[in-house]
């Protein structure tokens, strides 16, 4: 990376949780992705993507919605579910379908229905992904109703994961949108395991969805923690260790589906979540990580290599446009609004 002052140049960033959708709002949404060089796509569409057939067609959507010459190159997963057959999974994996694998409890986040409820019956998967070095990216929350909805990411860890990992050894995860200290510990104290970070649990805590009003364009899954959380968040991002990255699980809804009585969990930070994260930095004096954070340490755990070609932030008195929605077909979809001026500009000289 080089560095000035007012002035960054890094490799193309990866984001390493990115939800795209399907149909109208996949039209909508994934050209403002375009611009990364991957992206870890998720697979809790309706229905899931179970298949190595279901994530090539997906891909071929997913290609097909990209502007020309878009740099994108969507890395595909599957959803994981009691019937998963290990020999797709190893196949498609072999083939270049799929980068991992995702386990979503049952009933823990959006479209999460056809998740996990027994682990013991996806053990072969585990076993047959560990001997094929396929990552296993978690939603680490359990889903017992008697558990806190704050407490959830920390009891999954001891419930859960490190019995997982436990009993398969080998087994290479990635704890998806780490929200809470417990689970950056974790992280530090174990190998053979990454976490991403998503932008809007390095902005807001749980008043900015609760204090002075619901705020509903801030209610996300895992949910937002205290403030020492966040705190603790921000120190693993900018530190540098390489087993924290970038992955913003950007998750555009409806508005008409996030305004309601019952509404939907995700922030949708897709169009302006680089020039947040470098915003991040430079408050933490930082700014000389970023790019371990954005663009190298995801990489590195998912064993590809940096991406060749380079953007460049400048920081600018003005700040930075971000549109404050967009439209999907019908739809209006909130963009993110992290509280305060962006002046972070992204150059893509692509």
């Amino acid at each position: 990376m080089h560095l000035m002052t007012n002035r960054l140049t890094l490799c193309r960033p990866d984001d390493w949780h990115l939800h795209l959708r399907d149909g109208a709002m996949l039209a909508a949404v994934a050209p403002h992705s375009a611009r990364l060089g991957r992206a870890i796509i998720m697979p809790n569409l309706v229905p899931p993507v179970v298949t190595g057939a279901d994530a090539a067609a997906y891909r071929d959507r997913i290609r097909a919605a990209l502007p020309a010459g878009a740099p994108l190159q969507p890395l595909m997963t599957l959803y994981l579910t009691e019937t998963t057959d290990p020999a797709d999974v190893v196949a498609s994996h072999r083939d270049g379908i799929i980068a991992a694998v995702k386990l979503y409890p049952a009933g823990a986040t959006t479209n999460s229905a056809s998740g996990v409820r027994d682990f013991d019956r996806v053990r072969p998967v585990f076993e047959a992904m560990a001997a094929a070095g396929i990552p296993l990216c978690v939603h680490g929350e359990v889903t017992d109703p008697e558990v806190d909805i704050f407490d959830r990411e920390a009891v999954f860890i001891d419930r859960v994961l490190d019995p997982i990992r436990r009993a398969t050894p080998g087994l290479r995860v990635v704890m998806e949108h780490v929200t809470t200290r417990e689970g950056v510990d974790y992280v530090r104290a174990n190998d053979a395991i990454g976490a991403t970070i998503t932008t809007h649990h390095l902005v807001i805590n749980r008043n900015a969805i609760l204090a002075g009003g619901i705020r509903p364009h801030y209610y996300c899954l895992p949910v937002a923690k205290r403030e020492t959380h966040r705190l603790a968040l921000r120190a693993a991002a900018t530190s540098g260790d390489p087993r924290f990255f970038s992955g913003t699980d950007s998750a555009p809804h409806p508005d008409r589906a996030k305004e309601s009585a019952c509404g939907c969990a995700g922030c949708f930070t897709a169009p302006n979540w680089l020039p947040i994260v470098a915003q991040v930095f430079e408050e933490e004096a930082a700014l000389d990580r970023l790019e371990q954070f954005v663009s190298l340490n995801g990489a590195t755990f998912y064993g590809y290599p940096a991406n060749e070609d380079r953007i460049t932030l400048v920081r600018r008195a003005d700040p930075a446009g971000a549109p404050a929605e967009i439209r999907a077909d019908q739809d209006r979809v909130t963009v993110f609004d992290p509280g305060f001026p962006l002046h972070w500009h992204v150059e893509d000289p692509a």
